[in-house]
């Protein structure tokens, strides 16, 4: 698989990732079994990379891929990127250095290692980003050992920018993909400019990019595409993009007859954000080895055509655009 550089950690990507939040919780059951086969199965199908959080199933989801490191001891050359600060309430206050030892301490006992590869900060307060103590408390966890390097995970493009002119910021998170186009604005060719690498989230838009959901779809009591489609429970950009879903959908019946030969949909929208030179890995999730082993599969497609890419800035513009691009 294609490797892109992390710059300022010095460390290669597989260009396409696992993302572990399904191991852990709201996206229905999925067995601890299932989740230890789904990271064998991207793994030998060469993702490199794997993200989770802390507060992925309480731990659940960093207890999970820490059996398979104990299981796959060193050499296998992943990278565990993992985030903290969603386990307490909201106030920018509690992201002190005291609080990020203990944070830090938890994820290094779950996931079994001396010092972890990479920490984001996850979606905290706009205002954590402008405060030079928050910055200085991670490059004493670097210091120290816990972490090698730090990044964010950031909600919106202006908060991405604000953590992009730190100099010890190696990577950003940030939601990108068919129905999400405001990244590539500014901040893509700022992280570019300043060697940030871009991890590229809910790349399907919550399996609406798939194209397997219709309006008939029903997802379970416990999945957050039924209690999160509005925000009710964290930021509602991260459950289908923020894209109201009867407008998803026709967006995706829209950009279906652009899917290549001997391709699915969701490996169309991965390639679609592979073609962004500014994209260091983009990490689809997966409930099971199949899905893990198609996501990975994408990366196997050319780059798609400029007449797709245009068609698909189109359909931004017509349907989508009007509707989320003024909020993140």
């Amino acid at each position: 698989m294609e490797k892109r550089k992390f710059a300022r950690m010095d460390r290669d990507s597989s260009v396409i990732g696992l993302g572990a939040w399904q191991l852990g919780a709201d996206w229905g059951e999925v067995s601890e079994d299932t989740a230890f086969a789904t990271l064998a199965a991207a793994v030998e199908a060469g993702v490199t990379f794997i993200d989770t959080a802390d507060v992925y199933g309480d731990g659940r989801s960093e207890q999970i891929i820490g059996r398979f490191l104990r299981e796959h001891p060193a050499g296998n050359g992943l990278t565990v990127a993992t985030k903290m600060g969603r386990r307490v309430e909201q106030d920018p206050a509690a992201y002190t250095l005291n609080n990020f030892r203990e944070w830090n301490d938890r994820s290094r006992e779950n996931l079994g290692v001396d010092t972890l590869d990479l920490v984001q900060l996850h979606c905290p307060p706009t205002a954590v980003f402008h405060t030079d103590q928050v910055y200085e408390a991670l490059d004493t966890l670097v210091q120290e050992k816990r972490i090698a390097a730090y990044g964010v995970s950031v909600e919106t493009c202006e908060e991405a920018l604000a953590a992009i002119a730190r100099p010890g910021i190696a990577s950003v998170q940030i939601i990108l993909n068919a129905l999400r186009h405001k990244p590539l604005e500014e901040v893509l060719p700022a992280a570019a400019e300043a060697g940030v690498g871009i991890i590229a989230r809910v790349p399907l838009a919550s399996g609406l990019l798939s194209g397997r959901y219709d309006e008939n779809t029903h997802f379970p009591e416990n999945d957050h595409r039924t209690y999160n489609r509005h925000g009710g429970s964290f930021d509602v950009g991260e459950t289908f993009s923020g894209v109201e879903y009867h407008i998803g959908l026709e967006a995706v019946r829209r950009l279906t007859p652009l899917v290549p030969e001997g391709a699915t949909t969701a490996q169309f929208a991965l390639r679609w954000i592979l073609d962004q030179p500014a994209v260091t890995v983009v990490i689809p999730g997966a409930r099971n080895p199949e899905q893990a082993q198609a996501n990975a599969a994408a990366a196997d497609l050319a780059p798609l055509s400029p007449e797709a890419h245009e068609q698909v800035k189109a359909v931004y513009d017509e349907l989508i655009r009007p509707q989320i691009h003024h909020r993140w």
